[in-house]
């Protein structure tokens, strides 16, 4: 009898599940992360840690209400503050930033690349090199992201800016080209490449342009009331950039009945879209696989859930 009730436990043990051990995950950045201007900016901000205490959630938020319902075991904090480049967090934020080792980290510069010379990346790969050797004196096998961030249509539409009488997609083209020289420099894992998943959105038809001339029936602004910033719509693509690039998921798996897309008031289709543009930029850049996608149902269960199904 002993011996039975040994090999049963024995047998249990075996077949019961095993945790996933759990990621680590800071973001470092300022608005184009903290999400200004929407409705993403507080969203879900009790899913992650806000290291400044101000309540934010964010793209981080986004990113691990996508983790969760991907069975993904991430705890994600940020630091963030409007209107920073990489340098102001090493000059103020280093304290906060190293009180912990972190397995993987995300993180930007300023929206021009360089405030003060526009365009000009010299600065952006000083900074994040510096960065990057402070995040590895503390964890040295962290992994590090860089998110080459949005064009800004204040930067070509309006007259005497760096990108004026260009086009989104020539200032997308310069941004990512400054972050992947950062990416060389410092040894970072890879880019997100943000600002071309938006370019592929607008040439897939989902997304609009230019928001100076009106948004076309049917497409959405990627862009908020300011033209600068994101809507919830450009940090949702933000957000399954990142995603896909840092797990390698397929991010249409998440389907069209994704959750948080569905708190944020998007439509079925346009979250399939948005996560289609997400998965071209992702394959362009050899980040992640097609994957079997799964029915379009939301795995969580709760208040979102049932009101989809109801």
């Amino acid at each position: 009898m002993k011996t039975a009730s040994l090999v049963l436990s024995a047998l249990l043990a075996c077949s019961a599940p095993i945790a996933a051990a759990e990621t680590s995950l800071l973001f470092i950045g300022n608005s184009f992360t903290f999400g200004w201007g929407s409705s993403v900016r507080y969203y879900r901000s009790d899913s992650v840690s806000d290291l400044n205490g101000e309540g934010t959630g964010g793209v981080p938020a986004l990113f691990k209400s996508f983790a969760d319902q991907s069975g993904l075991n991430y705890r994600v904090s940020l630091e963030t503050v409007g209107g920073s480049d990489i340098q102001f967090h090493l000059d103020n934020k280093l304290q906060v930033i190293t009180s912990k080792p972190w397995d993987q980290v995300v993180m930007h510069g300023y929206s021009t690349l360089d405030p003060q010379n526009p365009g000009n990346p010299d600065a952006l790969v000083a900074q994040v090199t510096k960065m990057a050797t402070v995040l590895r004196d503390k964890q040295q096998d962290v992994r590090i992201y860089l998110t080459a961030t949005w064009p800004r249509a204040d930067e070509v539409y309006l007259p005497e800016r760096r990108w004026s009488g260009q086009t989104v997609q020539r200032m997308a083209t310069d941004i990512r080209r400054g972050y992947d020289l950062a990416a060389a420099k410092s040894g970072a894992r890879a880019v997100n490449g943000v600002g071309e998943a938006w370019i592929r959105a607008m040439q897939n038809g989902i997304a609009d342009s230019n928001p100076y001339d009106g948004i076309e029936l049917n497409k959405v602004d990627l862009w908020t009331y300011d033209h600068y910033h994101a809507s919830s719509y450009g940090y949702y693509l933000e957000a399954l950039v990142v995603f896909g690039n840092l797990t390698g998921v397929d991010p249409r798996a998440l389907g069209a009945n994704e959750c948080s897309g569905f708190e944020l008031g998007m439509s079925p289709g346009q979250i399939q879209m948005l996560q289609q543009a997400a998965f071209d930029q992702l394959l362009s850049d050899g980040r992640v696989k097609p994957r079997t996608l799964k029915q379009d149902q939301p795995r969580f269960a709760g208040p979102c859930a049932r009101s989809i199904e109801g």
